[in-house]
């Protein structure tokens, strides 16, 4: 199936008499025939279901479609984006290990990396994307298990280089882990690209309608846990019955002792009904997402023609630091996420987001429709100057997420709302 098919019919189809759509299965729980068959499951969970602490059948059949479009050989929802984030690196990092990160990604999983990890002994290595190979291998140390980054990272709007990092990550012998939250799998696939996990906050494009809470992380079944880096893949998991990853899952090794290990034991596991409203999402995303690029660069293009505007930051735009790598990665669109600098600074920047009629002024991002944020007052505003810096924020950043409404209508309401600030 090509990929708009994919969207429609992954994950689940229904046997004779069975339900058109995905079902919601509203329990926790599930029966068995005899104490012998309980016991089965947990020697190989892949038998059957457990508990809908860690499982259910329509939240597995929303995974078995992101994995589908994505490409991989797995996933696992998780409650959000966050979650996601943490528990594809829990899933192999622990007490004195490091990983690298890309500096510019969201300011919310900056927290998590450079403040929350620390507390559990983890060290986040931060390094500028645009860096050369030769200053990103030096970053490395002895310890260091992962690289992360974000395929278009939030707000700042770079595109990270995944073949360059895939490649250094692969000479160290650690697997590349991508964000691909903005793009989601429509407009870029990171794992042709090389990467070996991928992670979405599903409650941005993928939902569309700001109606669930939720993350993925994709599973590419590609990197080789057995390199000698990650015993916990390739020694008995005493928590799981001495069970080895590797020689009892293969290629899955991954996705499944996450699921084994942690969501067994941190339960941020989305609801039934929040994986049926993602699904609603993901039935329509190719369609949704060709629009947003298509408005949001109409957009781009007037604020880049508008006095009141200092600069602005989209990589479909010609000329944008970014779009030579934005033709390579996002070749199709680079989402409908604009950031732009108002001239003025902080308090211009506030006030012509409060004179918007049209544009919800919003802590989210990715919407059906339009809205808007200060992402130093809001997203990122527990970060120190330095780092504000570091992810490409300055004051006057406006980042706005360009919805379905019809364009012209938007472009009114921007005029309205710099018309206020003259």
């Amino acid at each position: 199936m090509k990929i708009e098919t994919k969207c429609l019919h992954a994950g689940y189809t229904p046997k004779n008499t069975e339900p058109r759509v995905v079902p919601i299965v509203q329990s926790t729980t599930y029966v068995y025939d005899s104490t012998d068959d309980v016991a089965a499951v947990f020697d190989d969970p892949t038998k059957s279901l457990i508990y809908s602490r860690f499982e259910n059948p329509t939240v597995m059949a929303v995974e078995d479609k992101i994995a589908a479009l994505e490409g991989g050989i797995g996933a696992m929802c998780t409650s959000s984006g966050q979650a996601a984030s943490l528990l594809s690196l829990l899933n192999i990092l622990k007490a004195g290990d490091s990983f690298i990160s890309a500096a510019t990604i969201y300011g919310g999983t900056v927290n998590l990396f450079a403040y929350t990890l620390k507390k559990l002994g983890i060290e986040c290595i931060f390094v500028n994307a645009d860096a050369s190979e030769d200053e990103i291998r030096a970053a490395f140390k002895p310890n260091t298990k992962a690289v992360f980054g974000e395929t278009l990272a939030n707000p700042a709007l770079a595109v990270f280089d995944i073949e360059k990092f895939a490649k250094i990550a692969h000479e160290n012998g650690v697997p590349l882990i991508i964000d691909n939250t903005f793009p989601t799998p429509i407009l870029c696939r990171p794992f042709e690209y090389g990467a070996d996990i991928v992670i979405h906050s599903t409650t941005k494009y993928m939902d569309g309608h700001a109606v669930q809470g939720g993350g993925v992380i994709v599973d590419s079944g590609n990197f080789d846990w057995t390199n000698g880096k990650f015993p916990e893949f390739t020694e008995p998991d005493e928590s799981y019955h001495g069970t080895i990853y590797t020689k009892t899952y293969g290629k899955a090794a991954y996705i499944i002792k996450a699921r084994m290990q942690l969501m067994r034991d941190f339960g941020c596991y989305p609801s039934a009904q929040s994986a049926f409203y993602l699904n609603l999402g993901l039935e329509t995303l190719h369609i949704r997402m060709k629009q947003y690029c298509e408005n949001a660069l109409t957009v781009a293009k007037f604020l880049e023609a508008n006095e009141h505007v200092e600069s602005v930051n989209y990589p479909a735009l010609e000329g944008n630091k970014y779009h030579e790598l934005a033709k390579k990665y996002l070749p199709d669109g680079t989402s409908g996420v604009i950031s732009f600098v108002i001239k003025g600074g902080r308090n211009t920047a506030v006030k012509f987001m409060d004179s918007l009629k049209l544009a919800s002024n919003e802590v989210h991002v990715a919407d059906i429709r339009t809205c808007v944020l200060h992402p130093a007052s809001a997203t990122h505003r527990q970060l120190t100057d330095e780092q504000l810096v570091a992810c490409g924020i300055n004051g006057g950043l406006i980042r706005l997420s360009v919805g379905l409404e019809n364009v012209e209508d938007i472009l009114d309401d921007l005029k309205g709302a710099f018309a206020a600030i003259d």
